[in-house]
């Protein structure tokens, strides 16, 4: 083992796999992820990705990435391609061990053979209707199929035919033969194959018309690839005996140990991949990259890291009882990871105009302000300081409500890097709307120590004759409340009407224009921001990742406020 499996990982599967190996089960533990290509990676993707690569990685073993494409229907080899680009964004590689279900095709077709062969299987005429009629009730055992006894030469000529095309949707289906009395449901001889005409493979085209079903393909896939572990979330333990079954009764090389774990449930957000995938199509979020979808794409758009999500994922652990985690978890994540590596910008979300009276309109000054204030590697950045600035309009207030620590009429607040001022005046429009402050600053406050001269606040500023326009997204959680869709009602309704709000006129340091796509920085005291994809030269649009610290419990009362 690697010294990456010390106490802080140890979990009930890791446990597992240990004692697997020191009782000689296995020589080397190989895992995988098998997702569907019906959709993009979400969060709680990643914590089964991470958990898989992670203990891989750990035992130096092996996790093969598979695709689960035994339904073309919802299909997409778009989705194909994103969910290789999310795992390898996320930091781990599959090598040459990228496989698809629809590899073994022929050789589950002749496991499905060896099966009614065997009198473990039978071709059934019931529809989809009367098989779930037939099977009975969590208190009420099934009843068999009138051709549950059909003879194995009879049943693999049909199956043969069905291959072949003879047969519509839904005329015939292959069942597994196991115990409709079972108390498990899963074992009331479930379906294996049934028939779908008219599907163009992503993979295979249109060779096929006969496709077998999940819980029959993934077992023997594992098989296949000589998995030791398929660990799977925890809506799949009711299918562990028939994954069981399966193994029990083909003649695969390798009996892998199915092993259930508890999904994410993250608040805030929707796990389902139905729910998300209406949510695209409904055009209620701009799509798998808006940056409000628990999404891997949309995250990542929205400027979370790779190493959050792993720290995230590490962090809540992995256990067997189902819980909801706090969205200010995944939060608290990306705040240590760009605390630690986001250089600081001065930018004015709000603009308010601040004129210097006392200042010379001719003699900009460049001042110096370091990109970090706890790393020195980072260096420093020169900023602009002019006769007339730009403050954001929050931090005056003519008339101040108590505890207010920012700049007043007649009061001092020192300019971020910069001098301290005293507002003297206002400007107003015809309507009376303050437009511009007047102020006067106090030379001899220029890089002395901000103790010898104490006010109530520092401000951060921006030269109006010198700074970058930009727009700022500023994204908050998709959801007002922490379980959408809790009690029945619709999910949708639950949306949060203020999870975007874009700022056209925002303001930043001199020099920014040409900053790429996906660089990040933090907002002095507003959050952190990364550059997003439709930024244009000269017009830089930035989203908002998160900010500075929880105020979500402040604006709503639902959460409690973190620092």
């Amino acid at each position: 083992m690697s010294e990456q499996t010390d106490s802080k990982k140890t979990n009930f599967i890791r446990r597992v796999i240990e004692e697997d190996l020191a009782q000689g089960r296995h020589a080397r533990i190989a895992t995988r992820f098998p997702p569907e290509p019906n959709g993009y990676l979400h969060i709680g993707h990643a914590k089964s990705i991470v958990l898989n690569f992670g203990i891989a990685r750990d035992y130096q073993g092996t996790c093969n990435l598979r695709f689960d494409d035994t339904n073309p229907h919802k299909e997409n080899p778009e989705y194909v391609a994103a969910i290789q680009e999310d795992v390898r964004w996320l930091g781990y590689d599959w090598d040459e061990r990228l496989y698809f279900a629809s590899d073994y095709f022929e050789q589950l077709y002749g496991f499905a053979v060896e099966l009614i062969e065997k009198g473990r299987a039978y071709v059934c005429e019931l529809d989809a209707e009367q098989i779930r009629e037939y099977r009975g009730t969590l208190t009420e055992p099934g009843r068999e199929s009138p051709h549950r006894d059909r003879p194995p030469a009879e049943s693999r000529d049909l199956f043969a035919r069905m291959r072949a095309g003879e047969f519509p949707d839904g005329a015939l289906t292959l069942r597994a033969k196991i115990d409709m009395a079972s108390p498990n449901l899963n074992l009331r001889d479930p379906v294996l194959y049934r028939i779908r005409h008219g599907v163009i493979h992503h993979q295979t085209g249109r060779e096929w018309c006969l496709y077998p079903t999940y819980d029959y393909t993934h077992p023997i896939s594992d098989a296949l690839e000589g998995i030791t572990h398929s660990l799977c979330t925890l809506e799949f333990e009711d299918h562990r005996p028939l994954y069981d079954w399966v193994i029990a009764n083909v003649s695969v090389p390798c009996k892998p140990r199915q092993i259930e774990f508890s999904r994410l449930n993250l608040e805030y957000t929707v796990m389902s991949k139905r729910r998300l995938t209406q949510l695209v199509d409904e055009g209620l979020v701009a799509g798998w990259d808006d940056p409000r979808m628990p999404s891997l794409a949309g995250l990542r758009r929205r400027g979370y890291t790779s190493a959050a999500i792993r720290a995230f994922c590490e962090r809540i652990g992995v256990t067997k009882a189902d819980n909801r985690v706090e969205m200010a978890m995944l939060e608290s994540a990306i705040r240590e990871d760009l605390d630690r590596n986001a250089p600081r910008i001065m930018v004015v979300l709000r603009p308010l105009k601040l004129v210097v009276e006392s200042y010379p309109e001719d003699r900009p000054e460049a001042l110096i302000a370091p990109n970090h204030p706890k790393d020195e590697t980072m260096k420093a950045r020169p900023v602009t300081f002019s006769r007339e600035l730009y403050i954001d309009r929050n931090d005056f207030m003519e008339e101040p409500v108590k505890g207010f620590k920012r700049l007043t009429l007649g009061g001092e607040v020192r300019l971020r890097h910069a001098y301290v001022v005293r507002c003297v005046g206002v400007v107003r429009d015809a309507a009376g709307e303050i437009i511009a402050l007047r102020c006067t600053h106090d030379p001899d406050t220029l890089g002395k120590n901000p103790a010898d001269r104490k006010v109530k606040g520092v401000i951060h500023w921006v030269s109006a004759t010198h700074s970058v326009a930009a727009e700022v997204r500023l994204y908050d959680r998709l959801f007002s409340v922490p379980e959408p869709g809790a009690g029945g009602r619709d999910f949708r309704a639950d949306l949060n009407p203020d999870s975007l709000h874009t700022l056209t006129h925002c303001f930043l340091d001199p020099g920014l224009t040409e900053i790429a796509p996906g660089n990040r920085f933090q907002f002095e005291r507003e959050g952190y921001f990364i550059v997003d994809p439709d930024s244009r030269p000269g017009r830089p649009v930035f989203n908002r990742t998160v900010t500075l610290r929880d105020t979500w419990g402040r604006k709503t009362g639902r959460t409690t406020e973190r620092s």
